[in-house]
């Protein structure tokens, strides 16, 4: 029963008039969001993430993986992880080899690529950090500037190198497995590539979904996100499909242009692979197909398209190859084969 004095009527009264706002605010912003949004831009160039560790991870020999993603898919734009744990797996002591192949590899075929360099970078647990840091914080900071230094010194003057990214969606720090978040320890770390080499920009990414993005694109010269459309989640009970259009991506674009300098927007990592609830081999690919197979391939660098930003990176060419070699079923594949085919 709601009180009679005359003070708390007044009060519901308000509170109900504030709920039916922000009510109809998010409605609109449902609607809006979820309007066809924009005709898909013909130019956008598309790339792909590639992870020697997720492709032996598997079961592919990644340098056949990588190779076919180069020659047989035709990819012209790389972003490769470098993972400290597998190059300095004692201290001071550095194997440079297989990145250094995945560059000659993609310098013969006149391709570009981003190096993502700091102890976050592609593919889970995220940070890759080597056990003999000991968990010992300032050890890990100071042995981290340190790679990142070798590596900055070491491929700074590779033509092939156009951009550096600092660090794999640092703001997203529910997940993945990592030590606390230090936002001026990565200002720190951007501070120290940009004084190493004044000639490439500096990639900074974010959530596509889950963030507003200022506190990644303010810092970067260059800002990224993912974009994923279909998921598993325990946190929703299981596969979902977010419920925005390529609108939503577009406001928060104009977000960012509004309270930063920033003016250079990419897709970063564009779903090309499932979501699932398991470790890929274990799940089946009915259940696989789910989250990602041809047609929601396509359907997903069209949503880029819409959105417009310049490039797409997809994320999953690994697990084409998987799905061809591994399993017999080459239409995903194909599907990708013919999406960089018809780039202009």
């Amino acid at each position: 029963m709601i009180p009679s004095h005359p003070h708390w009527k007044h009060f519901f009264k308000t509170l109900t008039a504030v709920g039916t706002g922000v009510l109809t605010v998010l409605l609109f912003l449902f609607i809006y969001f979820n309007l066809p949004g924009p005709d898909p831009r013909a130019d956008v160039s598309l790339g792909m993430t590639f992870s020697l560790r997720y492709a032996a991870d598997l079961g592919l020999d990644w340098r056949e993986t990588y190779l076919a993603l180069l020659d047989d898919v035709g990819v012209k734009k790389l972003r490769l992880p470098v993972y400290w744990d597998l190059i300095e797996k004692t201290p001071g002591h550095y194997d440079w080899s297989d990145l250094d192949w995945q560059l000659a590899e993609a310098d013969k075929r006149g391709a570009s690529v981003i190096l993502t360099i700091g102890q976050r970078v592609p593919r889970w647990p995220e940070c890759h950090i080597p056990a003999w840091t000991d968990g010992d914080d300032q050890k890990r900071k100071l042995a981290l500037l340190h790679f990142m230094g070798k590596t900055v010194e070491r491929y700074k003057d590779y033509r092939t190198v156009v951009m550096w990214q600092v660090e794999n969606e640092p703001f997203l720090v529910l997940f993945g497995k990592c030590p606390p978040f230090e936002s001026e320890f990565l200002d720190q770390e951007i501070a120290f590539v940009k004084s190493l080499d004044t000639t490439r920009p500096i990639l900074l990414t974010d959530s596509g979904e889950l963030s507003f993005w200022l506190s990644a694109a303010k810092r970067g010269d260059v800002f990224g996100t993912t974009m994923y459309r279909h998921i598993w989640s325990r946190y929703v009970g299981g596969y979902f499909t977010y419920p925005i259009g390529p609108n939503f991506f577009l406001a928060k674009e104009r977000l960012v242009r509004t309270f930063t300098q920033q003016r250079n927007f990419i897709v970063i990592e564009l779903q090309a692979e499932p979501w699932a609830s398991n470790w890929l081999p274990n799940v089946p690919l009915e259940e696989q197909f789910r989250t990602m197979d041809e047609s929601k391939l396509r359907e997903n660098v069209d949503y880029a398209k819409r959105v417009g930003f310049s490039e797409a990176y997809l994320w999953g060419g690994e697990w084409w190859y998987w799905l061809k070699e591994k399993k017999g079923y080459s239409a995903v594949w194909d599907e990708g084969k013919k999406l960089f085919s018809e780039q202009q």
